[in-house]
């Protein structure tokens, strides 16, 4: 049986590992681990909740630890990068916690925190800095950090900063950091693009794969229910009314309609928290801590949260609305059936949300069962799909055309917005200059006009 001492993990890493309660590698740690150490690049495959933080991590610092040396003011040794703010805090906890007996300095930068505190963490300098891209580039425009003495560079999640828009601040930072360092890539998912964004940062790396592209974590049993987008609600209402949904994930794909779930939930007598990127840095801090320690029983997220959340005990990860990107559906699911245990994944899929359904399932490989409540639409089958109308409007014009009613010498029905045909004017007959009343004004005649009678003034004297 493989163990972290003979993956040549050092002795006070080992002692801060046995404290977590970690005896033996995952799949990716055995693998990732010996490569890091020896100094070489690395490009690491697994999905979400396999041990990846931990397969970078730990030869990182066991390589610090036998390297000592300070980074210099304003400067750090390693410099880890990650797309959301949780996932940078979730890292940088997990560097102090298997770091713990090592004396080495770990800082973690993000938006929505103080900017004079984290100046004043990086003065000195740190061995380690987790951070995600934004922020970074502000203090490196304050002149709060520099990055000339960077050692290792590690990308987390890189498949979801690509999403997030980051790939320009990213080949920025790439200009900054020294050519001569060891990168570390690492990501659940690995289209084209991210290769291509690979091949940037890396130098002859090493691929490691534990798992198929895309594939889910093989614990967590997979359900879809087909409802109507105004029943959505209510099958959430009544799926929770089951006390073995002990702490439930639900994502939702806009902030709105995330606080929107969540206000009815909490009207309904549920206790629920909700997380996304309108929220302060301090109220999603409150409610991630909340739900990790069971204060709340669910947490409404957007896509934010999919990289971010790492608590063991999550049961389910109820789908409200299904992701557009199929890869992000393997990240949800990924929340739950973590640290060797069971969970459960519930889709919901509105009739407008069917094509998502199936690039999921094409994705991933396989179909998701369909679990029947009483809110159900019934699922067509893929032989039964009613095609879609030709026609440059989705419909097929009914009835003749146009041009062939014209052809016919038939007059086109009128249209209330038309104008009605006025005569020229010098086609006009005898008599038509009328006033308002109807009576002739003028005509080509000459015979005088007849002017309508002049009523008299009340009171005048009659003759």
């Amino acid at each position: 049986m493989t163990t972290f001492e003979s993956l040549g993990v050092s002795a006070p890493i080992l002692k801060a590992l046995a404290a977590e309660g970690y005896n033996a590698p995952t799949p990716i740690q055995q693998q990732a681990i010996p490569i890091v150490l020896r100094g070489r690049d690395l490009v690491g495959l697994a999905q979400t909740g396999t041990g990846k933080t931990a397969a970078f991590a730990l030869p990182i610092l066991d390589l610090l630890h036998k390297n000592r040396k300070h980074a210099g003011e304003k400067s750090c040794r390693t410099l880890v990068l990650a797309p959301t703010r949780e996932l940078a805090a979730q890292i940088g906890d997990s560097f102090r916690a298997y770091g713990r007996f090592l004396g080495l300095s770990t800082a973690v930068v993000f938006g929505g925190a103080s900017m004079f505190k984290q100046k004043q963490a990086l003065y000195r300098g740190v061995d380690v800095l987790v951070a995600t891209p934004g922020r970074l580039l502000d203090h490196i425009s304050q002149r709060s950090l520099k990055l000339d003495a960077v050692e290792i560079l590690v990308l987390d999640e890189a498949d979801h900063m690509l999403d997030m828009g980051f790939i320009h601040d990213l080949r920025k930072i790439a200009k900054l950091v020294p050519a001569k360092r060891q990168s570390l890539f690492f990501s659940a998912t690995m289209p084209e693009t991210i290769a291509d964004l690979a091949s940037q940062f890396l130098t002859d790396p090493e691929r490691v794969a534990v798992t198929p592209v895309s594939s889910t974590a093989e614990r967590v049993e997979q359900a879809v229910i087909h409802v109507d987008n105004a029943k959505k609600q209510d099958l959430l209402h009544a799926l929770l009314k089951d006390e073995t949904i002990s702490r439930a994930l639900v994502f939702a794909r806009t902030k709105h309609g995330a606080d929107r779930v969540v206000r009815k939930l909490q009207s309904a007598g549920f206790n629920a928290d909700a997380i996304h990127g309108n929220k302060s840095q301090g109220q999603r801090t409150r409610a991630l801590e909340a739900f990790k320690k069971g204060y709340a029983r669910l947490l409404v997220a957007t896509e934010i949260a999919a990289r971010g959340i790492d608590v063991d005990e999550v049961s389910h990860v109820i789908n409200y609305d299904l992701p557009n990107v199929p890869e992000q559906y393997v990240h949800r699911i990924g929340r739950t059936a973590r640290a060797g245990l069971g969970g459960r994944a519930i889709s919901f899929c509105a009739p407008d949300e069917r094509a998502y359904l199936r690039d999921i399932e094409k994705t991933i490989k396989q179909t998701v069962p369909v679990m029947e409540t009483d809110y159900s639409l019934s699922a067509p089958r893929a032989d039964d799909r009613t095609p879609r109308p030709k026609g440059p409007a989705g419909r097929k014009p009914q009835g003749q055309r146009p041009q062939q009613r014209r052809a016919e010498g038939k007059k086109p029905a009128a249209n209330a917005h038309d104008k009605p045909q006025r005569t020229p004017s010098h086609a006009r007959d005898e008599g038509d200059r009328r006033d308002r009343k109807g009576n002739s004004v003028w005509s080509n005649s000459g015979a005088p006009p007849k002017y309508r009678k002049q009523r008299k003034p009340e009171g005048a004297k009659r003759g």
